[in-house]
């Protein structure tokens, strides 16, 4: 499965908080935007339990304010 988790935070650790999110496991892209949102990151994982823990472990990250997370559904071809 993958989702997008986008992330508000603390103005001037943008770059800090791309960095530390990449070493979460299930983090496999992590970019600094402009916009509504100041990073946004795509992961994948297994099952929702897992997609928790990976959000738990971004929003642990000091500087994080909030997260907001789209789930992927990817169009089946009939």
């Amino acid at each position: 499965m993958k989702a997008f988790i986008l992330i508000n935070m603390e103005r001037g650790k943008l770059w800090k908080v791309a960095e530390e999110a990449l070493r979460i496991e299930g983090v496999k892209i992590a970019h600094v935007v402009t916009g509504q949102y100041d990073v946004i990151l795509y992961v994948e994982f297994l099952n929702i339990s897992e997609l928790s823990e990976i959000i738990n472990k971004i929003q642990s990250i000091s500087e994080v304010i909030k997260t907001s997370t789209a789930i992927a559904m990817v169009p089946r071809i009939i």
